[in-house]
């Protein structure tokens, strides 16, 4: 660590009180990212648990913020908090910080609050911290607002993560019409999807089977996948069945693909760190001369490869009972 936290706080709280004087002394900027929850854990060697009630705790002060595509980083003016002690007895500053100029920011003005504005902030929560770390109240810190005034466009989380499933699928709407060939159609689908999953993680247990989120964007991408299969003479229980194994590839997938990301928070360290903090142990291991064709793997294995290569050879094996009609 930087700087020396203050005594007989919680230690989320110490934390909190670290990076707090890194933006107070100029070391972090507006705009740069500060520790993520990994980060946290081996600086200042707190659980997972810890680290991430410490960034929730720095967020509701109102010093930084969750940016899609980046991380959580430095406001560029924090709100005040109430005047009152330096900390109160959960550790949490609650004294006023000015802004830039000298006088505090004033909050954007709840009339000109959108659904769109809303759903925007929710997705860039969601993408940085997943489907977990979403809540009215932390949308309304993240925009500045009463979470009263978020109810005058969504009527609550279940709407709003409907909202957020239909942004993603919309973004990246099929094209119309279809790819010519029922297979390059289902390709591009297929790869659209993936990509939805890579960019947007938390999207992929919603969208299952059994996730129970439903919106115009995601039930048009399942209409156009339908039409492409019906259109070799299924009947559209036929074509649900086919978009249901198809499905379940891409999320299967996905969901491997992202469990690395969430090892990596449940252990406190990327895959890398990780295979180097047990390079004697593998090394052992692998001088035993049990496990020969393992340990002759070249590096890790390119999961958007692998994806491409297994759907190519899905289709294959798909391909007698699409063009068969029933």
């Amino acid at each position: 660590m930087t700087s020396t936290p203050e005594r007989g706080l919680p230690p989320y709280a110490r934390v909190v009180a670290d990076i707090r004087a890194r933006i107070d002394s100029g070391e972090l900027h507006p705009g740069d990212r500060i520790p993520s929850t990994r980060e946290i854990t081996r600086e200042w060697g707190v659980a997972m648990a810890t680290a991430t009630k410490a960034l929730a705790a720095l967020r509701q002060e109102g010093l930084v913020e969750a940016v899609r595509g980046v991380g959580t980083v430095v406001r560029g003016a924090p709100d005040p908090a109430p005047a009152t002690e330096p900390y109160g007895p959960q550790g949490r500053r609650e004294r006023p910080r000015p802004a830039a100029g000298g006088s505090p920011r004033r909050a954007p003005s709840e009339t000109a609050l959108s659904k769109e504005a809303i759903v925007r902030t929710a997705i860039a929560i969601a993408d940085a911290e997943g489907i977990d770390g979403l809540s009215m109240r932390r949308v309304s810190i993240e925009l500045r607002v009463s979470t009263m005034a978020l109810y005058r466009h969504v009527t609550g989380k279940s709407e709003l993560v409907s909202e957020m499933i239909d942004r993603v699928y919309t973004e990246r709407a099929l094209p119309e019409p279809p790819p010519s060939g029922w297979r390059r159609a289902l390709e591009t689908a297929l790869l659209a999807e993936w990509d939805i999953y890579r960019r947007h993680p938390w999207a992929i247990r919603l969208t299952m089977v059994s996730g129970g989120v439903h919106s115009p964007g995601l039930l048009q991408n399942g209409e156009w996948m339908m039409k492409v299969i019906a259109a070799q003479g299924h009947s559209p229980d036929g074509a649900l069945q086919i978009l249901t194994l198809l499905s379940a590839y891409t999320s299967g997938m996905a969901l491997q693909a992202t469990r690395a990301v969430v090892e990596e928070d449940e252990v406190g360290m990327d895959a890398e760190h990780w295979w180097m903090s047990r390079a004697q142990e593998l090394r052992q291991i692998a001088e035993e001369g049990r496990f020969p064709t393992v340990f002759s793997v070249s590096g890790p294995p390119d999961v958007d490869a692998i994806f491409e290569l297994g759907m190519k050879h899905l289709l294959d094996g798909l391909t007698p009972l699409i063009e068969s009609g029933s």
